[in-house]
C-alpha cells in the first residue's frame, strides 16, 4: 500500500526524471525514429510534483514537441483561460498526456501508443498521487476510466463530459473528471461554454 507520505517532493521529482530518461531511450517506440529524425523533444509532463489535480491530454502535437512541454500550443492557451476562468494556477497542477511523443501529423494516438506509453503515465499517477484525474479527450477519458476498472460504464465523451466519477487506487481513493479537449472547443465554439461549466467543477472540489 502507497501512502502519501510515501515519496517527499525531491523523492517525487527523482522518480519523475527516472521516467523522463526512460521515455528519451525509448527505441521499441514506432514514434521513436520520428522524434529523433524531426529533433523533436518528448512531452513528459509538467507542473506540481505534489499537485491535487492532474490533467491528462492524449498525445503532443507540433508546438509541445519542439519545447518539450505539454498544452504549449493553441490548445494551451484555451486550457490557461480555463484555469484562469476558475483562479487555479497552471503552476497548482500538473499536467501531462497519456502519449509522451508526437505521432506524425497530429494524428490520433493508435492502440499500439497508447499500450507502450500508458505505464508511464500510469507510474506518474503512483508518483504524484492526485486527488482529481482530469481527462481532456476521448482517448484519455477511455484510458483512465479503463485503468480505474470503470470500462463498464464507458459512453461516448458527449455523455460522460462533466460527470465525477470516484475510484479507488494504490494510495486512497481518486475522483475522475473527463472533460471534452480544449482543441474541441477551438474547431466548435459552441463547446467552449460547456467547458467552462466543467471545469466549474474543479472549483468546487
Amino acid at each position: 500500500m502507497v501512502t502519501k507520505l510515501s515519496l517527499d517532493l525531491s523523492g517525487r521529482t527523482e522518480a519523475l526524471k527516472k521516467i523522463k530518461q526512460e521515455v528519451l531511450a525509448l527505441e521499441s517506440s514506432p514514434l521513436y525514429e520520428f522524434r529523433i529524425a524531426n529533433k523533436n523533444l518528448p512531452v513528459i509532463g509538467e507542473g506540481a510534483h505534489d499537485a491535487k489535480i492532474m490533467f491528462v491530454g492524449e498525445a503532443p502535437g507540433k508546438n509541445e514537441a519542439a519545447t518539450g512541454r505539454p498544452f504549449c500550443g493553441a490548445s494551451g492557451k484555451l486550457l490557461d483561460e480555463l484555469l484562469a476562468s476558475v483562479k487555479i494556477s497552471r503552476e497548482s497542477v500538473y499536467i501531462t498526456n497519456i502519449v509522451k511523443d508526437r505521432p506524425p501529423e497530429n494524428r490520433d494516438p493508435s492502440p499500439e501508443e497508447i499500450k507502450i506509453y500508458g505505464p508511464f503515465l500510469d507510474k506518474q499517477i503512483e508518483i504524484i498521487q492526485p486527488e482529481i484525474i482530469a481527462t481532456l479527450g476521448r482517448f484519455s477519458m477511455q484510458y483512465i476510466m479503463t485503468r480505474f476498472g470503470l470500462a463498464d460504464i464507458l459512453l461516448p465523451i458527449s455523455q460522460m463530459h462533466g460527470q465525477l466519477f470516484e475510484t479507488e487506487t494504490t494510495y486512497g481513493k481518486v475522483k475522475i473528471l473527463p472533460l471534452y479537449h480544449p482543441a474541441a472547443a477551438i474547431y466548435n465554439r459552441a463547446l467552449l461554454d460547456t467547458l467552462k461549466l466543467d471545469f466549474a467543477k474543479l472549483r468546487e472540489l
